[in-house]
């Protein structure tokens, strides 16, 4: 399957800025790609295509509300978000409610990312300042 870079992008969620952090792209690159003023060599957007989990056609779409959409894969276990962030799990969810299981994923994701920037700021904070925890 061919993958666009703004396709791709788009299937994250992420802005442009977002998606270039994240992925160490430049943002001026990203948009001359996206605008068509220039193309990313075929590999990275194999790359890319690769690390996110649209590509992956053997994981369960699961559809949340506001567009967000999350995948599940049994074999390995782990659920991931449109950015490709992945938790793994323990429980199969196979028979768990579509509904309910939406619900769960979002409450889940929303706790990753505050739990991230947590450790984010942490780090930030450890940086600037000389404290050693005991």
């Amino acid at each position: 399957m061919r993958y666009d870079i703004k396709e791709l992008r788009e299937s994250t969620g992420m802005t442009q800025i977002a998606f270039s952090e994240a992925y160490g792209i430049p943002v001026s690159t990203l948009r001359k790609w996206e605008q068509k003023e220039a193309a990313p060599a075929p590999y990275v957007i194999n790359l890319l295509a690769r690390a996110l989990p649209i590509a992956d056609a053997s994981l369960k779409k699961i559809q949340g509300k506001n567009e967000k959409v999350y995948y599940y894969d049994n074999v390995r276990r782990f659920v991931s978000d449109m950015r490709g962030n992945r938790i793994y799990i323990q429980e199969d969810l196979e028979d768990v409610k579509e509904q309910n299981l939406v619900l769960y994923l979002e409450e889940l994701f929303e706790r990753f990312y505050e739990i991230q920037e947590k450790f984010n700021q942490d780090c930030k904070y450890d940086k600037e300042e000389d404290i050693l925890w005991i």
